[in-house]
C-alpha cells in the first residue's frame, strides 16, 4: 500500500513542455488539475462507468467460459442468472479482499435497467432488438484492441503461442465439438483458425477478470466521495494507486466449462498476475492505442494514413477527438450511452448547466470520461514510479532526477497534437 507524499522537490525547474504537470506529479498530484469541478466529474463518471462495467465483466466471463466457440452466438449478450448472481471477489462479505462495501452480486441499478431499460418491462429479446440494453459491443471493442495489440509485456500473451497452451485448447475444442462432426472436420482442416478463436476467448477472460476488480474500486470511490472522504483529485488518484498494489497479484486465467467439466486453458497455477498481464496491457491498448474509428479516419496504410508501427497508434481515449467520438456506432459513444443511464444526480445537474440540450450530453460525458481516464493513467504512472524508482520525498538528488526523467518520458507521449493533456488543464474544455 503506497500513498504518494506531497512534497517539493529539490531540483531546478523542469524544462519539459509540460513542466507544470511534471512538477505536479513530483508533488504527488495527477495530470488532471486538482479542482472541485474536476473531482466531481471524475467521481461521477467512475460511478456511472462502474454499473455497466458490472455487466461487462460478467458477460465477458460468460462468453469466455460458456459460449466459447459457439459458431452462432446469437444469445451471448443474454447473461444467465448464474452470472448475475456470481460473486465479485472484491465485494461482499465473502470477498477475497473487500474493496467495495456493497453486495457481491450484480448491482441493483444494473438489474433494474436490465428489466426495464429506457422503455418499459418487456422480454429480453425485445429490449435487445430495440437496442435498449447495455452495449456489450464496447466491451468487445476493448477486448479486440488488447487482442490486436498483442505482445505488450508480461507472460500471458507469449503463453498463448506455446505448445502447452495449444494442447490445452485442443482438449477443450474437441470436448466442445465432440457431438458436432462437421465442426470437428473443419477443425482438422483449419486447426490454426480454431486455436486463434480460443486465444481471443482467453482475452475475453483476461478483460473480464480485469474489470471484475475495477468495478468495485469505482463503486467504493463513489461512496467515499459521497461521504466526504475523498476530497481532492490526488486523493482519488492515490486510492487508485493503493488499489493497484493491493490487487496486483490477482490471478489471470481462462477456464471453459463443457458439460459440467472444467477445462483449464490457462490454469491459475501459471501465476499470471492482474497488474502485468491485464492492467498494464489494457491501459496501453485501450487508453493509448486502440485503432481508428470506422467512419472517422481512412484505413489506407499504403497512403500512410495510419502508422506502419502499431506502437505509434494513438487513437485511445487520451487522444480522442470528442466530436467524432460522439457519433452513433463508435465504441466510446456506446459506452457514453451506457453511462448516461447511471449518472449520479450531481453530474446530471452539472451537465444541464453546460449542455446545449440532451443530445449534447454524450459529448459532455465523453469530456468528463477523458478527464477521468487521465486520472487513472496518472495513477498507473505513479504506481510504476513507485514500483520501479524512488519515493517522491526521497532526499537523494540522483533519485529525484531519475523520477523526473521517468515522468518526462511518460509525458513525452502527450506531445502529439492529438493528445488532450493540454485541453484537460482548462475548466472550459467542454
Amino acid at each position: 500500500m503506497t500513498t504518494a507524499t506531497l512534497s517539493q522537490t529539490k531540483l531546478p525547474p523542469s524544462t519539459h513542455e509540460f513542466s507544470e504537470i511534471i512538477h505536479r506529479l513530483e508533488a504527488g498530484g495527477a495530470m488532471l488539475p486538482d479542482t472541485p469541478e474536476n473531482l466531481m466529474q471524475i467521481i461521477g463518471i467512475y460511478k456511472a462507468y462502474a454499473v455497466p462495467m458490472d455487466f461487462y465483466w460478467r458477460d465477458l466471463l460468460y462468453i469466455a467460459e460458456q459460449v466459447f466457440l459457439n459458431p452462432l452466438p446469437f444469445l451471448k449478450y443474454f447473461i444467465p442468472q448464474e452470472y448475475l448472481d456470481l460473486h465479485n471477489h472484491y465485494a461482499g462479505d465473502d470477498a477475497d479482499l473487500r474493496i467495495w462495501r456493497g453486495e457481491a452480486t450484480a448491482h441493483p441499478e444494473l438489474l433494474a435497467f436490465i428489466e426495464k431499460g429506457e422503455t418499459k418491462k418487456m422480454p429480453k429479446l425485445l429490449h435487445h432488438l430495440w437496442h435498449d440494453r447495455v452495449n456489450m459491443e464496447f466491451a468487445e471493442a476493448c477486448m479486440q484492441a488488447m487482442f490486436w495489440h498483442r505482445d505488450m509485456g508480461g507472460l500471458f500473451d507469449p503463453y498463448l503461442d506455446t505448445d502447452e497452451y495449444k494442447a490445452n485448447a485442443d482438449r477443450a475444442i474437441k470436448a466442445y465439438f465432440k457431438k458436432n462432426p462437421m465442426m470437428m472436420g473443419l477443425y482438422k482442416l483449419f486447426p490454426d483458425l480454431f486455436i486463434e478463436q480460443v486465444r481471443m476467448m482467453s482475452y475475453y477472460s483476461n478483460l473480464g477478470l480485469f474489470w471484475e476488480v475495477m468495478a468495485p474500486v469505482f463503486f467504493e470511490m463513489s461512496d467515499l466521495y459521497d461521504e466526504g472522504k475523498i476530497a481532492s483529485v490526488p486523493e482519488a488518484m492515490n486510492f487508485l494507486v493503493n488499489g493497484i498494489f493491493a490487487i496486483a497479484g490477482r490471478p489471470i486465467y481462462h477456464h471453459v466449462y463443457i458439460d459440467g467439466e472444467c477445462y483449464e486453458i490457462i490454469p491459475k497455477s501459471k501465476g499470471f498476475m492482474w497488474l502485468y498481464e491485464a492492467a498494464l496491457p489494457y491501459v496501453e491498448a485501450v487508453f493509448y492505442r486502440t485503432s481508428p474509428f470506422r467512419g472517422t479516419k481512412s484505413y489506407n496504410a499504403q497512403a500512410k494514413q495510419v502508422p506502419d508501427d502499431q506502437k505509434e497508434f494513438h487513437y485511445g481515449i487520451l487522444y480522442a477527438d470528442i466530436f467524432p467520438v460522439g457519433t452513433a456506432g463508435i465504441p466510446p459513444t456506446l459506452l457514453m450511452q451506457d453511462m448516461l443511464h447511471f449518472l449520479p444526480p450531481y453530474l446530471v445537474e452539472y451537465y444541464q448547466q453546460y449542455c446545449r440540450g440532451e443530445d449534447d450530453m454524450l459529448i459532455q460525458l465523453a469530456n468528463s470520461f477523458q478527464r477521468s481516464m487521465y486520472c487513472v493513467t496518472s495513477a498507473v504512472i505513479q504506481a510504476l514510479r513507485t514500483a520501479l524508482l524512488y519515493p517522491l520525498d526521497d532526499q537523494n538528488p540522483k533519485h529525484l532526477i531519475a523520477n523526473r526523467q521517468f515522468f518526462e518520458a511518460q509525458l513525452d507521449r502527450f506531445k502529439r497534437p492529438e493528445a488532450r493533456l493540454r485541453d484537460i488543464q482548462r475548466s472550459d474544455y467542454r
